[in-house]
């Protein structure tokens, strides 16, 4: 297979990345195995079924390391949080390299360095780079995407997350702690255009989810990546988002366990919901896309983007969210099984607080 199939998975031996390289090889292409601890590169190389894999150990304090990882690749993946440290050195590096970059980030605040940083220099290159392209922060852009179909604007979104528990990874327990320093502690919004800090609690709501889960208990504004990626190409003033309470108490929990498998893919029994709302003067769309384990839904995510990328079903190029730079209902659609995908009437989806 050309060069054109080989792709870098850094951080390859994560949760998320092995899923990320096992869907690579179901889609035939040849993974690069890289990340900072060789001893783990090389114990996924030698339980990956097939031809030999290459490894390429490389940290991202080391330019010439990142480089020689990605010499010969078409594109590159980057799954190792914190993206706080890893964005910035994998995109200079592909950057270098001259091929495109998507991430599986959920920090907010690495998606706006990445934004910041980069949009003006990966546009003038020509290269994608595509961040958040995960369950948080590309597939609620795909879904609001969607639910926008023909409008140009909106006057708010709304993404509500229905989880059946959470069972955080080391990785996510990580990213939030250093999320968490960048802010000070305080919790972020997207309202009236912009980003805003608060010290206050989040509230807590009921929402009304789409049948068979109904109307459930979540903590409204429990913001994630969507209030980068939405905002960065909608014009859409407020974005708020919102977890089922069970999965926040999970998250919050210190004993809670990582995710433990439960079938022959290694996915956990964790099922979703995301039920995205957009609404316009007193019209209302809704998107809503229903699967398991959002971790390994990472995967097909992820490694559909760079397909797209790399066979040119792209909008745009530079730094782009998934829903500027793909054709949003295609994608979700591409996305089966691992998603049902749904267009909805107008449901009358509404947040409000519990009786």
């Amino acid at each position: 297979m050309g060069s054109s199939h080989t792709v870098a998975v850094f951080g390859a031996y994560g949760h998320t990345g092995r899923f990320v390289v096992a869907e690579l090889l179901d889609r035939g292409f040849v993974p690069i195995l890289t990340g900072r601890d060789a001893d783990k590169l090389r114990a996924l190389a030698a339980s990956t079924p097939g031809p030999d894999v290459d490894v390429r150990p490389a940290a991202v304090d080391d330019p010439a390391a990142l480089d020689r990882a990605l010499a010969g690749a078409a594109a590159v993946i980057n799954c190792a949080g914190p993206f706080a440290t890893t964005a910035a050195p994998l995109i200079e590096a592909a950057l270098r390299a001259g091929i495109p970059y998507v991430d599986v980030a959920a920090e907010i605040e690495a998606n706006l360095d990445t934004f910041a940083h980069f949009a003006d220099r990966a546009t003038a290159a020509g290269i994608a780079v595509v961040p958040a392209m995960a369950f948080f922060g590309g597939l609620g852009d795909l879904l609001v995407t969607a639910a926008m179909g023909d409008w140009a604007t909106a006057d708010e979104a709304h993404v509500a997350y229905g989880l059946s528990g959470w069972h955080p990874t080391a990785g996510t327990r990580t990213a939030g702690t250093v999320s968490r320093e960048r802010r000070d502690g305080r919790r972020v919004v997207f309202g009236n255009g912009r980003l805003e800090y608060r010290d206050d609690t989040a509230p807590s709501l009921e929402w009304a989810f789409p049948e068979p889960m109904g109307v459930r208990p979540v903590i409204g504004e429990f913001t994630m990546a969507d209030v980068v990626t939405v905002p960065s190409h909608l014009a859409i003033p407020e974005v708020r988002t919102y977890m089922t309470v069970e999965a926040a108490r999970d998250l919050a929990a210190p004993g809670t366990p990582a995710p433990a498998a439960v079938d022959a893919h290694g996915r956990s029994a964790q099922t979703f919901l995301v039920d995205a709302v957009v609404r316009s003067g007193g019209e209302e769309r809704r998107a809503v896309a229903t699967g398991r384990d959002i971790y390994a839904v990472s995967a097909p995510l992820a490694v559909e983007a760079l397909h797209r990328v790399l066979t040119g079903r792209t909008r745009t190029v530079g730094v782009a969210s998934a829903g500027a730079i793909f054709d949003a209902p295609a994608f979700l659609r591409a996305l089966a099984p691992h998603i049902t995908f749904e267009l909805l009437g107008d449901e009358r989806a509404v947040a409000h607080e519990p009786r």
